[in-house]
């Protein structure tokens, strides 16, 4: 709530956004000298926001946040990747300045559709059966009225507005100029956009830090839009321009293929041209001799090409099946090159028993520019809709690798926003803490302290806020609160957390049902179902319930150790229920690993049967069957729509990349052993990792 109201006050006073950056600069250099380090990416972020939304910032400021951003350098991960990142974002803004905020909505409300640029869509997906119908309501209102209000003809003007401030300060009437294109047609003012946009690219790409250049460019379309008027106030003002919130699409996410779906859509949107298709024109289709129906022309062609291959002429009069020019179809070498071209930014899969802050690429930043198209999906909910999420991810990725030629061309990023479900909201009072059903955002705020007080703390006023009357004088987009601080989240929340998504086979009783495979990614709970006793007297059915609760069990599993030197053990016991979690209690606990807690019933000697809990079991493979009558009952994810009934046995694995599955499989018909890896599969992912965008990542 405090940097929420810190970054409203510089759209109220636009000259206090020269002493808010020295504040906070004080305060950065104050916490670097007395180590507080913990304190260096909140005020970080913050500073980078405001600097940012900042009317006029002096050279003199610009110098000190780099000097600042340079001298955190020699810190650890994850304050060194964001000191560079954000000195890199200082000497451009010092440059030319305005250019973080054009380039920021420019990306987010896609103003320039060129193939060149990097094109930005953000997906919310509200889950109706976990969210309540009132935060969908409130969200989607929120979102329907900064789109309302923020035309792409009004955040074009912001954009030239924002430049020529920015460049030449009070030397120019910012509020003329805002009136000026407020008249003007759409046409025009895109014509002005485009110029001002040329300007700063030209400015950016040159070398050295000739701001005077800048200055004179911008100063030349200022002159061109503002002296038709003639008029010229004699005082200037620095204005306030407004910063719009992301184009967020809101989907209910009713499918379970909804987000391979949307995605899909975003790539054809982006990548609707493709060289290879465009270069390849289908001629018109010549008539039969009857004239009744068109030939049918071969599109996929494996022959040689060669003209002596081909059928003769007369053969070519006898069919209807004519050869026409062709898209050759290559073979499985070029898929496997495709696939390996796109999985060569994919973080780098953990081994099992790796730290959690050693998986993947939890605290690196993109180097350079990329102009691939970035999706961004916002997800709110509790850690049943994360389970979703993970079954919805690998099913996409298992669909990318199986036609690597088609795959997304596009960077994906998760945002996850916890919001208690529909019991929590009917309840009396409502904690401001993550519940039981929040673990995994519990975990990501103790790990990132800024993630827990900007995001955690919304799980509770999303739904307070929601149920409030909307007040009838007030406009819906003057201060949304919710998407104030998810637009704050997407812009920058760039560190990813991986979690591992775990496999899961299962098999049933009935031999006549086939396994089944699932993932899941934080919870699976095992019960014992009750069985029916047919052949069983009444007698002897009362001593079996009465003296033995549960039911014997076997487990199989590999002990997960830092090392990766972990060794096969077994357990056979009497249980009435086990639970698997695989998100870590505490940070200190950062193995990437499965935790087992078994309740084993166990016989005293007056003959009653009491309870006790099996814990502390971490590992990296878990195999359990039921030695008994009795089935397993499983739950994923919490979710009690994701249950199976009348389970045998089970088998827990790490889920593997679909890319390097089917590489492997590849290479395990060429060489038949398969045991290592080959051609390849040796240089790909092995794990599949969902990532979760926080603030900082894991903090050491």
């Amino acid at each position: 709530m405090l940097r929420w109201t810190l970054h409203k006050s510089l759209d109220r006073n636009p000259y206090s956004g020269n002493i808010m950056v020295g504040v906070l600069i004080k305060e950065l250099e104050k916490a670097k000298l007395s180590d507080n380090l913990h304190y260096i990416i909140p005020l970080l972020h913050t500073l980078m926001y405001a600097i940012t939304k900042a009317a006029y910032i002096s050279d003199e400021l610009y110098e000190r946040v780099y000097v600042f951003c340079k001298k955190i350098l020699t810190l650890p991960k994850p304050y060194c990747t964001i000191g560079l990142d954000y000195a890199q974002r200082i000497k451009t803004e010092k440059k030319v300045p305005g250019f973080s905020y054009q380039k920021m909505v420019v990306s987010e409300q896609n103003l320039k559709r060129d193939v060149s640029h990097q094109q930005d869509k953000v997906l919310l997906f509200l889950d109706p059966g976990l969210v309540s119908e009132a935060v969908c309501n409130t969200l989607l209102r929120e979102t329907q009225a900064g789109q309302m209000s923020h035309t792409s003809a009004s955040c074009m003007s912001y954009v030239i507005a924002n430049s020529i401030q920015a460049a030449l300060g009070n030397d120019c009437d910012i509020a003329l100029l805002r009136r000026l294109l407020e008249n003007q047609t759409t046409e025009e003012v895109e014509l002005w956009f485009q110029e001002v946009l040329s300007a700063v690219e030209r400015s950016e790409q040159e070398g050295g830090g000739n701001r005077r250049k800048h200055s004179e460019r911008l100063r030349e379309i200022y002159d061109k839009i503002v002296t038709s008027s003639q008029k010229e106030d004699p005082e200037s003002k620095l204005q306030g321009i407004p910063l719009p919130s992301p184009n967020i699409g809101v989907h209910l996410w009713t499918d379970d293929d909804q987000l391979w779906k949307e995605l899909m859509l975003f790539t054809r949107e982006t990548q609707a041209t493709d060289t290879e298709i465009e270069s390849f024109k289908m001629p018109e289709l010549a008539m039969d001799s009857e004239g009744n129906e068109q030939n049918r022309i071969s599109v996929w062609s494996n022959d040689s090409g060669i003209e002596r291959d081909l059928p003769g002429a007369e053969e070519k009069e006898m069919a209807k099946l004519h050869r026409k020019p062709c898209i050759r179809k290559k073979g499985p070498d070029l898929d496997s090159a495709v696939l390996l071209q796109n999985l060569t930014k994919a973080p780098k899969g953990s081994r099992t028993g790796t730290l959690q802050r050693l998986s993947g690429q939890s605290t690196e930043v993109p180097s350079g520019p990329d102009k691939l198209p970035t999706a961004r999906v916002i997800v709110l909910g509790d850690d049943r809709a994360l389970g979703r999420l993970a079954k919805a991810y690998f099913s996409f990725r298992k669909r990318e690798a199986r036609r690597p030629h088609r795959t997304l061309k596009a960077n994906l990023q998760f945002f996850y926003i916890p919001v208690h479900g529909e019991q929590a909201e009917s309840s009396s009072d409502i904690e401001e803490a993550p519940c039981e059903m929040h673990e995994l955002s519990r975990y990501l705020g103790q790990v990132d302290p800024w993630y827990d007080r900007n995001i955690n703390t919304l799980c509770g006023r999303i739904s307070k806020l929601a149920l409030m009357p909307v007040c009838p004088t007030r406009d819906a987009s003057s201060d949304p609160f919710i998407l104030d601080v998810a637009s704050y989240y997407l812009r920058f929340g760039l560190q990813p957390v991986y979690f591992q998504i775990y496999n899961v086979k299962i098999h049933f009783r009935d031999l006549t049902l086939e396994p089944v495979e699932d993932v899941f990614l934080t919870e699976l709970k095992v019960e014992i179902q009750d069985c029916t006793f047919t052949k069983l007297s009444t007698m002897t059915r009362k001593k079996t319930v009465a003296d033995f609760r549960g039911a014997g069990i076997q487990v199989h599993y590999k002990k997960a150790l830092a090392s990766n030197r972990g060794k096969d053990a077994s357990l056979v016991l009497r249980s009435a229920a086990a639970v698997i979690k695989a998100i870590p209690n505490k940070e200190t606990e950062d193995l990437v690993c499965l935790n087992i807690c078994i309740e084993e019933t166990t016989k005293s000697s007056s003959g009653r049967s009491s309870l006790g809990n099996t814990e502390g079991l971490k590992a990296s493979s878990i195999q359990m069957r039921s030695l008994e009558l009795r089935t397993l009952s499983l739950q994923l994810d919490k979710d009690s729509r994701r249950t199976y009934t009348n389970v045998s046995s089970l088998e827990i694995t790490p889920c593997q990349e679909p890319g390097y599955s089917l590489q492997k499989m590849r290479a395990c018909r060429g060489q038949g052993d398969g045991k290592e890896d080959g051609g390849l599969s040796r240089y790909m992912t092995k794990s599949l990792l969902l990532p979760i965008n926080t603030f900082a990542g894991i903090i050491q």
